[in-house]
């Protein structure tokens, strides 16, 4: 690969920007596609099959040719709200994935950089801390702490933001009154739906690492399905 090639990947990287590197695997010969890079030369006609699996974030050969085409994608940003026990394992297996974690929790004896080292925290009620995050309709919300006070602004900030995936945890009991609390406030049911609530996928376990685990594995899956 061409020095002036590798400089440009680091940049792209760096800048957090998603691109394709495309390479014909009979010559070597490579390029680079992103929303600001026109295709061209020997890969300019395939370029609706480049773009088709540069906006599934898939790598792959194209069919009957030897262009291959890597896709690399930012880190999605998760807000984890709670900086409960559950939130550890969560970082953990987030580590290995694809995932920018940030933790809000005004709460400072949880949410500390001794439980939590090398991970962003915002000790701040969450009307506040979002002030701090660069949010968008790709970002995920995680709420743990089974406190109104906190849990309920966060899920009317994912909710009116619309964020791809919002989970909160609780008993099937719990997550109806926080529905009847988030109709109150004016969300309709659309909207109240779109929680995943009670958070996770049916594994069966009840301790903290299974439930994280659970509560990664829906949030894995949908975000490879949106």
């Amino acid at each position: 690969m061409k020095q002036s090639l590798l400089k440009e990947i680091i940049n792209l990287k760096e800048q957090k920007k998603e691109f394709a590197i495309i390479t014909n695997l009979e010559n070597g010969n490579s390029t680079i596609y992103h929303n600001e890079n026109e295709l061209t030369g020997e890969f300019e006609s395939y370029k609706d099959q480049i773009i088709n699996f540069y906006k599934s974030k898939n790598n792959g050969v194209i069919d009957g040719t030897n262009v291959f085409v890597e896709s690399y994608v930012r880190p999605i940003k998760v807000v984890i709200v709670g900086a409960v026990h559950i939130a550890q394992y969560l970082v953990d297996f987030a580590k290995s994935l694809n995932f920018e974690i940030s933790i809000i929790d005004p709460r400072g004896y949880f949410a500390s950089e001794k439980r939590f080292p090398n991970m962003k925290i915002i000790n701040k009620w969450p009307d506040e801390a979002f002030k701090e995050l660069d949010t968008n309709e790709s970002t995920a919300l995680i709420a743990l702490t089974h406190d109104p006070k906190i849990d309920d602004p966060a899920l009317q900030y994912g909710l009116k933001n619309k964020f791809y995936y919002i989970g909160a945890l609780g008993s099937k009991k719990t997550h109806a009154n926080r529905c009847e609390r988030l109709k109150e406030a004016g969300f309709n049911e659309e909207q109240i739906n779109s929680i995943h609530g009670p958070i996770g996928i049916k594994l069966g376990g009840k301790s903290a690492p299974e439930i994280a685990l659970s509560i990664i594995a829906q949030l894995v899956s949908v975000t490879y399905t949106k």
